[in-house]
C-alpha cells in the first residue's frame, strides 16, 4: 500500500529553505544536529513537527535562533547565491567552523593576508624602460 502522503507545513518549507540557504544538504544538517537524513527528510515534507530538543539542535545547526526557524520572527538568511562555483566556496568556507580555535585563527590570518596583500606590481616586458 503506497505512504499516505501529508501537507507540507509551513515549518518544513522554512526548514528547507533556510538550509538551502546555507548551503547544506539534508545529511551535512543531519550531521550537525546530530540526527538522520531521514528525520530531516521527514521533517522537511511531512505533516509533522520535530520535538523541542530536536528543534533546538536544529536552530544550533543552522546558526538561527529557535523563534526564527519556528517562524516567530522574520529569516534573516540570505541565500549565498545561485551560482555554483559561489555555493562550493560557501561550503568549504563553512568546514572552518570545525577546525579548533587555532586552526580558524590560521585561516583568517592566510585570507586577510591574500585579501589584505599590496596589489601586484606591473612587470616590464623586455626592453621596455621606465618612462616610456
Amino acid at each position: 500500500m503506497p505512504r499516505k502522503k501529508y501537507p507540507e507545513t509551513s515549518f518544513g518549507k522554512r526548514l528547507q529553505q533556510i538550509r538551502k540557504a546555507r548551503g547544506l544538504t539534508q545529511v551535512q544538517l543531519a550531521e550537525a544536529a546530530g540526527t538522520t537524513q531521514r528525520a530531516i527528510s521527514y521533517y522537511e515534507t511531512e505533516a509533522g513537527f520535530p520535538p523541542a530538543p530536536a528543534i533546538i539542535d536544529l536552530a544550533r545547526a543552522l546558526q538561527i535562533a529557535t523563534n526564527e526557524l519556528l517562524g516567530v520572527k522574520p529569516r534573516r538568511v540570505q541565500p549565498v547565491s545561485e551560482d555554483p562555483e559561489a555555493r562550493r566556496q560557501w561550503k568549504r568556507f563553512q568546514l572552518i567552523a570545525s577546525l579548533p580555535e587555532r586552526g580558524q585563527k590560521a585561516v583568517v590570518r592566510l585570507i586577510h593576508s591574500f585579501v589584505g596583500a599590496a596589489p601586484a606590481r606591473r612587470t616590464r616586458a623586455p626592453g621596455e624602460r621606465n618612462g616610456r
